[in-house]
């Protein structure tokens, strides 16, 4: 339906059954999908890729120039998914040369007075709570949650199922599955009530729980993180195909490779005596200081050369041999 008291440009698509209210404006090159509401006082400038069953209210700005000083007239648009909900007074900026796109994804709702610069990236299924404020370039998630005021400084990410707190400035970037919030921005835990009601089992929470402990509260550094994260990874699936979980044992207290054939060496000695012969799965490049490394510790090892891309596939399956060859001898 559109109105004689709106303005819409002979140049714009729109949609046979869009509702266009008083007193709004469409300029030239606008594309708007089926069934979506345009509240009255609308802008809707050039570039605008409006998805289906969007709902924007009045006084909103749509594919405004950028407020970037770069910007030099480039042909960029805003692109907004299907059931979009765009509250009063929001604006949104079209990209630059960086992305040349502004982009929000289906199935969010951006409230009252929030603005998203040039060359933002939101996801799907976002809520922004009134007066959240993206600065340009800023990666948002899947099914995020920005409680209101809250402030994104340019080039920051924030992942999939995170929370913000209101109020919050987030100069830094904020993981999947956590929640922000505080001055200066600190990671306070896991947003486990929005991933219960987004169906996530009581387990996987717990999982991604644990993560967050050794990422963030026990004082590792990423790299050492990361590897005691894979290996409980390989502790839990080995346990699910039947291994006891008496028989896997996880050295988690080295930084290299010297301190793991140490630490090896010990744990081996204290779970089965005299030390069995060892498969050591390291890379052609690292294979000769490894071995030494093990030998310095008495520890009869057989190399095992793999491309390090390949190293998780095989330590499962030459795992799986060698605790059926320790059964074997127990028995």
């Amino acid at each position: 339906m559109n109105q004689p008291l709106a303005y819409v440009h002979p140049g714009a698509k729109i949609a046979k059954n869009v509702v266009i209210e008083p007193f709004t404006t469409i300029n030239n090159n606008v594309v708007i999908g089926e069934g979506t509401w345009i509240g009255s006082n609308v802008t809707i400038m050039e570039g605008a890729r409006i998805g289906k069953n969007c709902n924007i209210f009045p006084g909103s700005v749509i594919s405004a120039m950028p407020q970037d000083l770069k910007y030099d007239d480039e042909d960029t648009t805003v692109v907004i998914g299907n059931n979009v909900t765009i509250r009063e007074c929001v604006t949104i900026n079209r990209g630059t040369t960086d992305k040349m796109k502004t982009v929000i994804g289906d199935n969010c709702l951006i409230m009252a007075y929030c603005h998203i610069a040039h060359d933002c990236t939101v996801g799907k299924n976002c809520i922004f709570s009134n007066n959240s404020t993206l600065a340009g370039h800023t990666m948002v998630g899947d099914y995020v949650v920005l409680a209101g005021m809250t402030a994104v400084h340019q080039f920051c990410s924030i992942g999939n199922h995170a929370f913000v707190t209101g109020g919050s400035l987030v100069r830094k970037d904020v993981p999947p599955y956590v929640k922000a919030a505080r001055e200066p921005l600190s990671y306070v835990g896991i947003n486990s009530v929005g991933l219960r009601r987004r169906g996530f089992t009581s387990d996987k929470i717990r999982e991604i729980q644990n993560i967050y402990r050794l990422l963030y509260q026990k004082n590792y550094n990423n790299s050492q993180a990361s590897e005691i994260i894979e290996a409980e990874f390989l502790k839990s699936y080995l346990v699910k195909i039947g291994i006891p979980e008496t028989d896997i044992i996880c050295e988690p207290k080295s930084q290299n490779t010297h301190q793991n054939a140490a630490y090896t060496a010990e744990l081996l000695s204290v779970n089965h005596k005299p030390s069995p012969s060892c498969l050591l799965i390291t890379s052609d490049f690292h294979y000769r200081r490894a071995i030494a490394c093990f030998k310095k510790n008495n520890l009869n090892v057989d190399p095992y050369l793999k491309n390090l891309k390949l190293v998780k596939y095989f330590v499962l399956i030459l795992f799986i041999t060698y605790m059926n060859q320790m059964r074997k001898m127990e028995m």
